[in-house]
């Protein structure tokens, strides 16, 4: 055998097949590395950007920061910590608020004035008196008309000397019975009466007659004074009139007979207190205006309109009206022409 025929033969076709491939591989690496530093190139733009942002960022503040450092105070006012919170709304409504409180003090803890005068030339008042009746009072009333109301044109008189009288009286439990129908009758007849509508009529429930009475008659009617009297006192109206004329001018008088004492047990009825306990330990009743008769400014009857819904209402009416008093700058005046005396099933006063 030749030894030439053993030796490996490299053809022609084969070589070219090699190149071929060869420079299809460096074509691909090539292209491979342009898209790799592409991207490269975009990254490095996008973090150098960012970079640069972030510098500019903190450059402008750190210069604001600077220029404002001088011109803000080291402690934070009120009104700053207010503009921080977003609560200048709330500071403009505290101070309308105490805006809104000083003008009811001047005005005696009303915001608004009664919107109609108690007489037809609109002067204001001395005085409103107000009779408590109740649905079996007729005999007194008639006796009371029948005195220092005897004639038909004595009201409108009154009322030109600034004195308003009128029987007071609530509703029936059984609203629209033959009880309200008569007292509306005699009403239409008379033209004498404070009819409370929002009052039951009933003898547990003269507490809050007191204060509707004094609720009613200080925004139908301006006065100086407002007066509670019972039917079954034989009133002195000149001695009252001159009395009130004495005092004009008190803007927070509670006028009456004044007492206190040890509260009745409850075998000792009718002037029992079942809330004794919260007068004191030793059960003894606070400073106040006897019930037959009293009277309150204007001031103080205003006060009763305001904050009637949550006056605490006792056992009886005058305890009630002093209790409210208490919490007050009220001037307790005491006269002794208030205080009245049995005479038979009346009372009387010693006014003059």
């Amino acid at each position: 055998m030749d030894s030439s025929s053993s030796l490996p033969v490299t053809t022609a076709s084969s070589s070219k097949s090699d190149r071929r491939s060869k420079s299809k591989n460096l074509h691909n690496t090539s292209k491979s590395s342009v898209i790799m530093a592409f991207l490269s190139c975009l990254a490095w733009l996008y973090i150098a950007g960012r970079l640069w942002q972030d510098a500019e960022n903190r450059m402008l503040l750190a210069n604001l920061l600077k220029k404002n450092s001088g011109q803000r105070p080291k402690v934070l006012t009120v009104e700053d910590k207010l503009m921080v919170l977003g609560c200048k709304d709330l500071e403009r409504r505290i101070v309308e608020a105490e805006m809104e409180l000083t003008l009811a003090k001047s005005q005696g803890y009303l915001r608004k004035q009664p919107q109609e005068s108690g007489t037809s030339s609109g002067k204001k008042l001395l005085a409103v008196i107000g009779v408590y009746t109740g649905f079996g009072g007729r005999l007194r009333r008639n006796i009371i008309r029948g005195s220092w109301m005897s004639k038909a044109d004595v009201l409108a008189k009154l009322e030109e000397r600034g004195i308003v009288v009128r029987f007071v009286i609530g509703r029936s439990a059984n609203r629209g019975d033959s009880l309200d129908r008569y007292i509306d009758e005699e009403n239409h007849a008379m033209k004498d009466f404070l009819i409370l509508d929002q009052h039951e009529e009933d003898q547990e429930e003269l507490p809050k007659k007191a204060k509707f009475f004094f609720s009613t008659a200080v925004q139908m009617w301006d006065a100086d004074f407002y007066v509670k009297v019972d039917d079954n006192i034989d009133l002195q109206l000149d001695g009252l009139i001159e009395l009130l004329q004495s005092r004009q001018g008190q803007d927070s008088a509670y006028i009456g007979c004044m007492k206190s004492g040890e509260v009745v047990t409850e075998e000792g009825r009718p002037w029992y207190e079942p809330e004794w306990w919260k007068f004191g330990d030793q059960k003894s009743y606070f400073r106040h205006a006897a019930g037959s008769i009293f009277v309150l400014s204007r001031n103080l009857a205003r006060y009763i309109n305001i904050n009637s819904a949550s006056l605490k209402a006792y056992a009886h009416d005058d305890t009630s009206v002093g209790s409210w008093m208490m919490g007050l700058q009220a001037t307790y005046i005491d006269d002794s022409r208030l205080c009245c005396t049995y005479s038979g099933q009346d009372k009387v006063c010693s006014l003059a």
